[in-house]
């Protein structure tokens, strides 16, 4: 099992989600993650996705996060971000922060 992985992320917060600004309300980030990831189900490309819409300030990078061992990460995402081969994509992942969908990149 790895120690080190390098991973990207769309994160969408709402309104009461931990170090958020957004206005949406959980059932909006909710619906707009859902429709991010059947964007990219149907052949979008990740990095474009995350810098349109991602409320992380990875989204100028295409949403990379660079690499980070466990323990870094809050568990949910952590859990999901270990668990994909390399060049998988997580389904909605909901962390205190709000919805991500993971790209996992080494």
């Amino acid at each position: 099992m790895a120690d080190q992985i390098s991973a990207s992320h769309i994160l969408l917060m709402y309104a009461g989600s931990e170090r958020s600004s957004a206005t949406r309300t959980k059932d909006q980030a909710q619906a707009e993650i859902a429709e991010i990831a059947q964007q990219l189900t149907d052949g979008a490309d990740f990095s474009t996705l995350a810098r349109q819409h991602s409320d992380c300030g990875s989204a100028q990078a295409g949403g990379d996060l660079g690499s980070f061992g466990r323990g870094q990460m809050v568990k949910g995402f952590e859990d999901a971000a270990f668990a994909l081969e390399v060049g998988g994509t997580s389904g909605i992942v909901e962390t205190p922060f709000g919805f991500h969908l993971i790209r996992r990149t080494a």
